[in-house]
């Protein structure tokens, strides 16, 4: 006499079910993007030191691939990390979008509060000049003080 040592009504090849989750992948594919936001939060931000004004009106979304342009207190100015001539900001940013219309593109200058109107006017000049006309001022977020 035999006796069943399996659950259930089913034949020799039954399988039981299993209601447990295996969140083994999950927890894989997690750990992977929080490995990719890790790497790539500190490349979309600018490390030039700029002591920006005060801003009032709210905050808008950024493009998927901004460019800064920075104005320091000195005349210096750089695109990015990047320190570029004051004369030659629109050739280089002109380059550096390569293929795509200039009118399309929206620049974010940031200036510190101590630059002179001078050197941001050339900067503007410069980039009027080669074609960017959509051009957004960067200011110092009061919202969340």
């Amino acid at each position: 006499m035999a006796a069943k040592l399996s659950g259930g009504g089913g034949g020799k090849y039954a399988i039981e079910q299993n209601s447990e989750i295996n969140v083994t992948p999950f927890v894989d594919i997690m750990l992977v993007l929080l490995i990719i936001f890790m790497v790539a939060a500190p490349l979309a931000t600018v490390s030039v030191e700029v002591k920006l004004p005060r801003a009032v009106a709210p905050p808008q979304e950024n493009p998927p691939k901004p460019f800064f342009v920075s104005i320091q207190n000195d005349g210096s100015a750089y695109i990015g990390d990047n320190r570029v001539d004051i004369d030659a900001v629109g050739s280089t940013l002109g380059t550096m979008i390569g293929n795509k219309p200039p009118s399309d593109e929206r620049i974010f200058i940031r200036a510190d509060q101590q630059t002179r109107y001078g050197d941001f006017m050339q900067v503007m000049n410069s980039l009027q000049d080669h074609g960017f006309y959509s051009v957004a001022l960067v200011g110092e977020d009061t919202s969340t003080k």
